[in-house]
């Protein structure tokens, strides 16, 4: 188990070993969540790289990853706990069988720790050896403001109240981020628990660098057209404009193909790898992908003519 970076450098330091290119104002308020012990609230489109942060951490830190994956109808026993009622009725069987015992001894023998399954949130409260996990809640936005209620008392004290046995608090508190889309807007009382950081797409040479990392396979020409293309995509009206996940998708697609230049043909043939929506793809496709290219390779060449 790795110890907490002591300052921002190191912070930094962290997560490009875990092969995450972040900017220092990512890695600041990566470091004040670590530091001071609060819960992380990443906030911004789809595909920028929130979730990817948890799974650094826990793999440079040497912690174990709780991950909850949010989703509409989310409730308390498929995030927090349930008891195990066929465990729970067996023993009840079985004391009817030896005589069965009083009411109230029954009661606290089956609602006991051993019949009770841990969820991830509970999981996340659990003591380990190898310190307490990363906890990732991902996907906020798209469960309901019940459930945000619920989770004030977990980020507040990290501690949850199960009603027949009383109070479970951590030893330790986890690390804990959380993740956003922005979807809906999260309520006020649950940001002020955290801090706050909106993960924005990259910029040109941010996105190269983490093309070179994540697609290393790919034609460095090739990478460049690659991430020019994207960038003015997603300065276009799309319904959805891809993430950085997409471009890494991309230029693995096209090295796979044995493309090392793009072309109006290469891109018309790969556009489902990039874009998910049919109403983009017919947007970009022939024309407009050509027109945008043609844009591309001049930057490019004006680029490596300065250079």
């Amino acid at each position: 188990m790795n110890r907490i970076p002591e300052n921002v450098e190191n912070t930094l330091a962290l997560l490009s070993e875990g092969n995450y290119v972040s900017d220092r104002s990512l890695s600041t308020a990566v470091h004040l969540a670590l530091s001071l012990g609060r819960p992380l609230f990443l906030e911004g489109e789809a595909g920028v790289g929130k979730t990817e942060i948890a799974k650094v951490l826990a793999d440079t830190l040497g912690r174990r990853l709780v991950r909850l994956q949010c989703y509409e109808g989310l409730d308390v026993a498929s995030a927090v706990y349930e008891w195990n009622y066929a465990a729970q009725m067996i023993e009840i069987r079985l004391a009817e069988v030896e005589g069965a015992p009083d009411r109230e001894r029954l009661g606290s023998d089956i609602f006991a720790n051993k019949f009770l399954i841990h969820r991830p949130l509970l999981q996340a409260l659990d003591p380990s050896t190898d310190g307490p996990p990363v906890l990732l809640i991902d996907e906020l936005d798209r469960t309901d403001e019940a459930f945000e209620a619920y989770l004030l008392e977990v980020l507040s004290d990290f501690q949850i109240t199960i009603p027949e046995i009383g109070t479970i608090r951590a030893e330790e508190p986890p690390i804990v981020i959380i993740t956003s889309n922005r979807t809906r807007e999260i309520h006020d009382a649950l940001k002020r628990r955290c801090f706050y950081y909106w993960v924005d797409y990259p910029d040109a040479e941010r996105e190269l660098e983490i093309l070179s990392i994540k697609a290393p396979q790919a034609d460095a020409r090739l990478s460049r057209q690659v991430v020019n293309f994207v960038q003015r995509l997603r300065a276009t009206d799309l319904f959805k404009v891809p993430g950085i996940a997409e471009t890494i998708d991309w230029a693995s697609a096209l090295h796979q193909l044995d493309i090392i230049e793009l072309t109006p043909d290469a891109i018309d043939d790969t556009l489902g790898v990039l874009l998910k929506y049919q109403d983009d793809i017919a947007k970009i496709r022939g024309s407009e992908a050509a027109k945008i290219l043609d844009e591309v390779k001049s930057e490019v060449a004006l680029a490596q003519a300065v250079n």
